[in-house]
């Protein structure tokens, strides 16, 4: 089974420990051989920037050779001076998701800023990526104190009304449960989650979420190059045969293609 799009692959060396090769050239040998077309790809260090510009730019240089299978999902910074140009900026590089780690930028839950950045992804049709964790908390190196994303941010985010298409990655199924049946039904339809942290079995928690919320929710997520990337297809292919043959969401159907994408 081809896989359309990974959502939740990064580039780019990671502050608190050595990840091996966390370069574009490779993201494509792995994208080859999990049979996956393309990836929308963020910038790791940049999520560790007070302003995250200059790592947008170079996110777009370190893409540039690959850009028929990666796209650039940059980080929009929305209480920082010239975030709207940024979003302009991102869009005209051909960006197909923007993403913002508002935990790392100590914003807090119902943070007007971010709910400001809803509506303009909303408005110009690119979905907006949050992400939960980059490790297990067991791995965390001492010096890394940013918790966890919550998922009452997501709740409060999604309930705003912006009309923005949500993506999470990196959520287990607690929390997915906790954001998803807090929602009503228009707020889950806006609302989806990669498969990057979902356990398979023995839990099985994989299974379990596909049947009780449904496929439609879920995204091809590997979280690349901090987590490997088979375990979502091991995880599918593992599932019972009831869910045999399930199918993914397909997250390229949410993004206007441009001429210059």
């Amino acid at each position: 089974m081809r896989t359309a799009v990974d959502v939740s692959a990064l580039v780019g060396p990671y502050p608190f420990r050595e990840v091996p090769h966390p370069d574009p050239d490779v993201l494509v040998r792995v994208l080859d051989r999990e049979e996956i077309d393309g990836a929308w790809v963020g910038y790791l260090p940049g999520a560790f920037h007070r302003d995250p510009s200059p790592g947008n730019a170079a996110l777009y240089r370190a893409l540039s050779a690959h850009r028929d299978r990666l796209h650039p999902a940059p980080a929009i910074r929305p209480d920082w001076p010239g975030w709207s140009r940024e979003l302009t900026r991102a869009i005209e590089a051909g960006a197909r998701a923007v993403r913002a780690w508002p935990m790392q930028w100590g914003m807090g839950v119902g943070h007007p800023a971010l709910r400001e950045l809803g509506h303009a992804c909303h408005e110009r049709s690119v979905p907006l990526i949050l992400t939960v964790r980059f490790e297990d908390s067991r791995q965390r190196h001492p010096m890394d104190v940013t918790g966890h994303l919550p998922a009452a941010m997501v709740r409060e985010l999604v309930r705003a009304g912006t009309g923005a298409r949500v993506v999470v990655v990196g959520a287990g199924r607690g929390f997915i449960e906790e954001v998803h049946w807090g929602l009503t039904p228009p707020e889950r339809a806006t609302t989806s989650y990669d498969t990057s942290w979902i356990w398979g079995p023995p839990e099985d928690d994989f299974a379990h979420l596909l049947r009780t919320i449904g496929p439609a929710h879920f995204v091809y997520g590997t979280g690349w190059p901090l987590r490997l990337a088979q375990v979502t297809r091991a995880n599918l292919a593992l599932l019972p045969p009831d869910l045999a043959g399930v199918s993914l969401d397909d997250p390229t159907r949410w993004t206007a293609r441009r001429p210059d994408a």
